[in-house]
């Protein structure tokens, strides 16, 4: 059974689906398409540096010598490992570009399919235990998935307090009363909450115990009982590697982190250059185009906070549009503003999905 050829056609299946079921008739949309122009250009090219620091990210991931197959093995001692080893070394044959192409098709089919990560996660699993050993590959990929998230809920973390400093400087779109401040702190508590979960799974481990959990839903007990029984080495190894990431390569650890934070600043632009587009620009100059940047920073913010809290919908369909109404609104920006940008948005996720899907024909290797 070729499972890539599978994944192929089910990510072209979703690209047409959604094509389909648009909220806006395709003449409205090319309406839309239109009035964007050539900013359209720098709207999805800034995703090539998104991608790119994402894949900088899984790459310190998967080269975290602590997270290697070898276990426990120095920088020093990983050094000596060979080159091109294609079942250890800690993923030194890998190159980037193999990375960053599993990075743009993995994202992909994560925005393509429903539950984000039932698509995408499995897949660079696939197809990166064609590079190193599978268990090296399971935890870097569940690694990566653990820190994409982490670094949202830091993102989502520091917009509160970004927009409270904008609020007291006197910036007449971050208003303050009581209602915006119950919400800040609802955002506060949840991501403090989860930044104690993020703490046990990487200091404990996740995987046994996210099989425990799923054996306690109904009728799934005996399957729990049944895959743990038969992978318990296997699975125990996975998690040995998620803690000692953290435990004993806190370099590669806030590499990682640092640099998946950064990708949600850049993501950001995408924003700024639909407001430039409008004429939204602060007042002109530096400081204004800088205060843009920031509103569209929390524009962003806002929208995924919005579209992760309900993500078990393909791309978040109507979402994602509803995170956009309710960020532009709440910093002064009209509906027809925030239908616009919410658009071009979905517009910008549909080029790159089919791109991803694309790629994932191009440059495949064996199964060693």
């Amino acid at each position: 059974m070729n499972w890539n050829n599978i994944f192929f056609v089910l990510g072209l299946v979703c690209v047409v689906v959604m094509l389909f079921t648009f909220d806006v008739s395709f003449v409205e949309l090319w309406g839309h398409i239109c009035r964007a122009g050539y900013w359209l250009i720098p709207i999805v090219g800034i995703w090539i540096v998104v991608y790119g620091i994402n894949a900088l990210a899984w790459m310190s991931v998967i080269k975290a010598p602590s997270n290697s197959p070898f276990g426990g093995v120095s920088e020093q001692q990983t050094s000596e490992l060979p080159e091109h080893s294609p079942k250890g070394g800690a993923g030194r044959g890998l190159s980037f570009w193999r990375i960053y192409k599993l990075t743009i098709t993995g994202y992909a089919l994560n925005y393509a399919t429903p539950v984000g990560g039932l698509g995408g996660e499995p897949y660079r699993i696939m197809e990166l235990s064609k590079d190193i050993s599978k268990q090296h590959a399971t935890s870097s990929v569940i690694l990566y998935a653990m820190m994409h998230v982490f670094a949202h809920f830091w993102f989502w973390f520091t917009s509160v307090f970004l927009y409270l400093a904008l609020a007291f400087g006197g910036d007449e779109a971050c208003s303050l009363d009581t209602t915006v401040g119950i919400v800040l702190g609802i955002i506060i508590v949840f991501c403090l909450i989860a930044f104690y979960l993020f703490y046990r799974g990487y200091r404990y481990g996740l995987v046994v115990r996210l099989i425990r959990w799923i054996g306690h839903l109904p009728r799934l007990k005996g399957w729990s009982d049944r895959f743990l029984a038969a992978h318990a080495e296997a699975l125990h190894n996975v998690d040995a590697q998620i803690a000692a990431l953290h435990q004993q390569s806190r370099r590669h650890f806030y590499t990682a982190l640092g640099l998946e934070y950064l990708s949600r600043i850049v993501q950001s632009a995408e924003v700024l250059f639909m407001l430039l587009l409008f004429g939204i620009d602060g007042g002109g100059g530096f400081d204004g185009i800088t205060l843009t940047f920031l509103h569209s920073i929390l524009i962003v913010s806002l929208t995924t906070l919005f579209a992760n809290l309900i993500g078990f919908l393909p791309m978040q369909l109507g979402v994602q549009e509803g995170g956009f109404a309710l960020s532009t609104a709440a910093l002064g920006l009209t509906a027809a503003q925030g239908l616009f940008v919410s658009i071009i948005c979905r517009v910008r996720e549909i080029i790159w999905i089919f791109i991803g899907i694309m790629l994932m024909k191009v440059g495949n290797k064996d199964k060693q």
